[in-house]
């Protein structure tokens, strides 16, 4: 499997390497009673207090396998929430993941909490962390904690300006969303997959139901997320489900469904039986057989699938419409734009080339374009051949549904903040997918524009703006007002689209 996202999602994720921030006293560590029972955390050298490895539900193993998360049972002795918790079971992608794949066990339905004040005069902004990965590897814990190992992720920036941060893990991959008609028979909601995102709604009410105990609000609360976690974001958006669960949210490069349309339960299903038969599973598998299958099998029977419809590898775990987390298509939940909450979303002006613009974009263009590819490439046509790929697969996979989403939300009186990124990395590398993240979590890094003060003045208010920050304005259908963090400073400008935005369907 061609995996495009290994040279830079280490930027968005922090797992492995060395933590900066040790405990001052973890053995003798401050105890907060959470609604199951007492936890143990450790205080950091710069006065903050991290909780690592809570449950948010029980293990979904066994026979829990493929259900929903169910909530965890209660204990009685204080649990030291020290010790880093399990990732969810991921291949190998890389080195950005390797720590992860092998520190990873299907038990990994944790979260950890950073706060820097236990007991605040106010209840502090709360900000949950969605992990990126392709919604197959990642790890959303190691968020709270300092992490040299990729020098991207610095949680001590955000939580010493007054946030609670929290981050959590999911599960990933065929045991985060497989659809299988067995699965589907024995549900009493007649549907599977999903998983993963019933996995985050609960770590969300987990964090509704304990934050103030760490000092947070449990009333505002804003996810943040980028790649694979702003697209569940998105989707969470549209789910009935989620009502209640967040007051804002933050989407970095990451539209519902990545661009694509989302499946019928019944194309997930068929996607299931693929995966379930290279694991081992027999055509007439029921559900026990399926959960008897090996974790490893299931982990690496989804590289290198050839499923129907799917067109890159990197999407196969995309978006179900399985009747009941998404009830109707995408479309029509969006056409709702049914939650209140006010969405900050935006993309990278060079995301990365997925594997299919890769092989032949000229192909991409005359499946997604339709009736309308001659007016499609006419407008690539204007770009350089060099820069035809990375365009394409932005505009495709990122910019244009972003927008579509921003558009859908504007236009039923939402509020909706729209940004482009084309501030050069600190790297010295050219802007690309998760070049923001590190500024997001590090305002001290050289040169760095105001996107952190932005998304902090938005977890505290629900609007970006403040003081001292160049005006940001609210997205509408007819200037398409946005920001623009780019080469020549921070500035707001209008009519922002891609090359043929106007003429694709975005999923």
């Amino acid at each position: 499997m061609k995996w495009s996202l290994v040279p830079v999602l280490a930027l968005a994720l922090g797992v492995g390497g060395a933590w900066a921030g040790a405990p001052r006293a973890a053995s003798e560590g401050p105890v907060v009673a959470t609604a199951a029972g007492p936890v143990i955390g450790m205080t950091l050298e710069d006065g903050s207090v991290a909780f690592r490895g809570i449950p948010y539900a029980k293990p979904p193993v066994g026979e829990l396998r493929w259900r929903p998360p169910v909530e965890t049972d209660a204990w009685s002795a204080p649990r030291p929430a020290v010790a880093e918790p399990p990732a969810c079971p991921q291949s190998v992608y890389g080195g950005w993941n390797r720590h992860a794949s092998e520190h990873s066990s299907e038990d990994c339905l944790y979260l950890s909490v950073r706060t820097p004040n236990l007991h605040p005069a106010r209840r502090l902004p709360v900000m949950v962390w969605f992990h990126g990965g392709g919604n197959r590897a990642g790890n959303g814990t190691e968020v709270i904690l300092d992490n040299s190992g990729s020098g991207a992720i610095r949680p001590a920036d955000l939580v010493g300006k007054g946030v609670v941060l929290v981050g959590f893990n999911y599960r990933l991959a065929a045991l985060g969303f497989l659809s299988h008609p067995a699965l589907t028979r024995e549900s009493p909601d007649h549907a599977s997959g999903n998983y993963a995102l019933m996995d985050q709604q609960s770590a969300l009410a987990w964090v509704k139901r304990n934050i103030a105990r760490f000092g947070g609000d449990p009333g505002n609360v804003t996810v943040f997320g980028l790649s694979a976690g702003a697209k569940d974001i998105n989707l969470l958006l549209l789910s009935p489900r989620s009502k209640g669960l967040f007051a804002k949210a933050i989407a970095e490069s990451g539209p519902p469904g990545g661009g694509l349309a989302e499946r019928t339960l019944a194309e997930n299903e068929a996607v299931g039986r693929i995966i379930a038969a290279k694991a081992g599973a027999a055509p007439d598998a029921d559900a026990a057989d399926l959960r008897r299958l090996p974790v490893s099998a299931l982990v690496e029977a989804d590289h290198d699938i050839d499923a129907p419809g799917l067109n890159d590898a990197d999407h196969i775990w995309a978006s179900t419409a399985d009747g009941v987390v998404l009830p109707e298509r995408l479309e029509e939940l969006l056409r709702r734009a049914a939650s209140p909450v006010p969405l900050i979303i935006g993309t990278n002006e060079n995301e990365y080339v997925t594997g299919d613009v890769k092989a032949d974009p000229q192909a991409v263009i005359a499946r997604r374009f339709g009736k309308d590819v001659a007016k499609a490439r006419a407008a690539y046509g204007a770009l350089p051949a060099d820069k035809l790929p990375i365009t394409l697969a932005t505009d495709l996979y990122f910019r244009c549904p972003s927008l579509t989403v921003a558009k859908a939300r504007a236009g039923a009186g939402r509020p909706v903040w729209v940004y482009n990124w084309n501030h050069p990395s600190a790297d010295g590398a050219t802007v690309r997918h998760t070049s923001e993240s590190a500024y997001v979590f590090d305002a001290s890094l050289p040169g760095s524009p105001p996107i952190q003060a932005y998304w902090l003045n938005f977890a505290r208010t629900g609007d970006p703006n403040g003081a001292g920050l160049p005006r940001w304005p609210r997205y509408d259908t007819k200037a398409r007002a946005h920001i623009e963090f780019g080469v020549e400073g921070t500035k707001a400008r209008s009519n922002l689209h891609g090359a043929a935005c106007d003429l694709v369907t975005a999923f």
